[in-house]
């Protein structure tokens, strides 16, 4: 044991003058303001620096660099060379705080910056809609919802009063919209206090990261501040780069002293590679091993840490019941899921969203699907989770994407599915493929598809599952353009004549049921509404929300679509294809069976059996319909409600159960 210490601190001895050998240059700056050092291509004097958009502006009187950015002049914190990265304090956006009302916007285009993934985009305050927009388009939504008698103290931030998120990858413009919104009880969220603000991750995580910023107890609150610590990523062109090394003018001063540099360090590892000699070789090489020792039985224990924290017990316990199927709930090792995604390289990734990323993988046997890996579970609704699990394993319906097993021996829960290849709805409706266009035919069946998967859900199998994120991005399409209903990260499964009641904000806007917000209760009525604003999407090829329509006409793509019913203008809003293609009577009852769906009024909606018969008899018997043309009251069809549309609709069709659901009854699982 002794002779492994002495080794173990010869070997730190010679890494720490290796470390120190680095670090004498590494200290040394080319220059400073204040405590701040100014690494090349960032300059202060006229050619100390690579152009314009690296000049540093110093205040020799108070010591703060700062950035002109768009004409804004932001405060320096740190300047990464290594990582590429620069620190600044960025403005805050509020309203009616105070009377500090601000709203700066920033457009990082055409400079060398973006906002990094490091940050995050929080919103505060009681019903607070903020939106991030750039070129018009919404990019990024935060929705924080009222409780007046969440604990203040509480240094949270999940939905209540405070809600969070990611940002895009290569944001370049920061425009922050808020909106206050009813707490259902008449009270206006207009004249609420409500900001949003980019900050960095390590603010949020570790409060003190930077010294002068902190010490408040929630680290979320920041309505007395102007700004918050952002991190921006920075580039420089790699022709000019290359071309600067080439001719050493890689400012040729700095190039000078790093070349310097350079020769003092080989200059002193040499000579301390000689001091040591050849045994230290044979030691470095007996710590090896035992490092991968100790490291794999970490390791080891690590996995059985993981396991039993993500539910693995609760998962064998239901698996040792003799309720389920254990061969449809296959437990991948990570060390294969870790090999399948080539250690989760940031190229394999198919998407990102609230509940987790997605990556692309090829298991052993050449097999390639889509791995999962989830956010953080809370440790209180593990059973629920495990439940789930073992649920969506089981089910069997050819228009939903299929569970093929999980594993939970890493820090976060992995869950592996299938694998499909042709993208999103969202991506096919409005990204089209001119060579492979979104028909009439492609779209009703598109619709049935999902229609008949949801009704699934909803009652085919033994216990109903309510998807409550329906929308064309969760919609995906397979090598024959067949829809799969996926990303079940937010469903829940309930008992017959049982609602889920929730106190956090799940879904998406503006797909999300209005009744939702009056109720805090997510039904299968829920899903009905979600699912009709997809049939608008079909029918308009336009987006759920979108900034380029005007107030009058409706932000939301539901309410825009309403009036245009109401107002007898529907086919001024459909896409021309739907409009060259599909029959009118056709177009109609759609439209009609979508406007169904969006009654503010859950009861009032149609069931996704309803729906579905109602598809899947017009998909299948186009003639029929038009034979029976005088049996069809158009007026009805423009305006009047569910309980009238279905009863004359689905008698006049001759509806019976839709043949091609390909639906197998679930086990149960609890």
């Amino acid at each position: 044991m002794a002779a492994v210490e002495l080794t173990v601190f010869q070997v730190i001895l010679l890494f720490w003058s290796l470390r120190t050998a680095v670090s004498q240059v590494e200290m040394r700056c080319p220059s400073s303001c204040g405590n701040i050092c100014i690494p090349y291509p960032f300059g202060m004097e006229e050619g100390s620096y690579l152009d314009e958009r690296f000049k540093i502006l110093c205040n020799s009187s108070s010591g703060v660099p700062k950035l002109t950015v768009d004409g804004t002049k932001l405060e320096v914190r740190y300047i990464s060379v290594r990582r590429s990265t620069i620190g600044v304090m960025f403005p805050v956006v509020s309203a009616n705080c105070g009377g500090k009302d601000r709203n700066t916007v920033v457009d990082l285009e055409g400079s060398p910056f973006v906002f990094s993934s490091e940050n995050y985009f929080i919103a505060r305050g009681c019903g607070n809609l903020a939106l991030m927009n750039q070129n018009q388009s919404t990019i990024g939504v935060c929705v924080s919802i009222c409780d007046k008698n969440r604990d203040s103290m509480m240094a949270s931030c999940s939905g209540t009063d405070c809600c969070q998120t990611t940002i895009p990858s290569f944001l370049k413009v920061f425009n922050v919209t808020m909106k206050g919104l009813d707490d259902g009880k008449g009270s206006s969220g207009e004249k609420q206090c409500r900001y949003a603000y980019l900050v960095a991750q390590s603010w949020i995580n570790y409060g003190s990261y930077y010294s002068d910023v902190g010490g408040d107890s929630d680290p979320y609150d920041m309505r007395h501040r102007d700004s918050v610590p952002v991190v921006l990523d920075w580039g420089i062109d790699e022709r000019v780069f290359e071309s600067l090394v080439k001719n050493g003018s890689f400012h040729n001063s700095t190039g000078r002293v790093y070349d310097n540099y350079r020769r003092k360090i080989k200059a002193k590892m040499a000579g301390i590679g000689v001091g040591v000699g050849f045994g230290a070789l044979f030691l470095l090489i007996g710590l090896w091993w035992l490092y991968k020792v100790f490291k794999r039985k970490r390791s080891e224990k690590l996995k059985k840490k993981y396991f039993k924290r993500n539910g693995g017990l609760l998962l064998q316990e239901q698996l040792s019941s003799g309720e389920v199927n254990v061969e449809k709930i296959k437990m991948f090792p990570s060390k294969e899921l870790d090999k399948a995604t080539d250690h989760y390289n940031v190229n394999r990734t198919l998407g990102q969203g609230g509940q987790g990323t997605v990556y692309k993988g090829m298991l052993a046997d050449g097999k390639i699907v889509a791995v999962k890996k989830s956010k953080v579970i809370d440790e209180g609704n593990l059973r629920q989770f495990i439940n789930e699990v073992v649920l969506l394993s089981q089910i069997n319906h050819r228009n939903v994407v299929k569970l093929l097993g999980c594993c939970l021996e890493t820090e976060l829960p992995l869950l592996v599915y299938e694998f499909i290849p042709n993208g999103t709805l969202f991506q096919f409706i409005h990204d089209p493929n001119e060579e492979f266009p979104l028909t009439w035919e492609m779209r009703l069946r598109i619709a049935a598809e999902v229609a008949g998967a949801l009704f699934y859900l909803h009652s085919a199998a033994s216990l109903p599952i309510f998807h409550r994120d329906i929308k064309s991005t969760n919609i995906l399409l397979d090598e024959k353009y067949r829809a799969k209903v996926a990303d079940f990260g937010t469903s829940r499964s309930v008992s017959i004549d049982q609602t889920h009641v929730t106190t956090q904000v799940q879904g998406t806007f503006g797909y999300l049921d209005p009744e939702f917000f009056q109720s805090s209760q997510f039904t299968d009525k829920s899903d009905v509404y979600s699912f009709g604003v997809v049939l608008v999407e079909l029918l308009t090829g336009q987006k759920a929300i979108s900034f380029t329509r005007s107030e009058e006409q409706g932000r939301s793509l539901a309410a825009y679509f309403i009036m245009a019913m109401e107002s007898n203008c529907l086919f001024d809003i459909l896409d021309p294809q739907v409009v060259k293609q599909g029959e009118r009577e056709d177009v109609l009852m759609v439209a009609s069976l979508a406007r169904s769906c969006l009654r503010l009024n859950g009861k009032e909606r149609p069931t996704m059996k309803e729906v579905t018969m109602v598809l899947e008899r017009l998909k299948k018997s186009e003639n029929l319909i038009v034979q029976q043309e005088n049996e069809y009251d158009r007026n009805e069809v423009m305006g009047a409600p569910w309980d009238v549309t279905s009863a004359s609709t689905i008698s006049s069709f001759e509806i019976g159960a839709p043949s091609s659901l390909d639906e197998k009854p679930l086990l149960h699982t609890y």
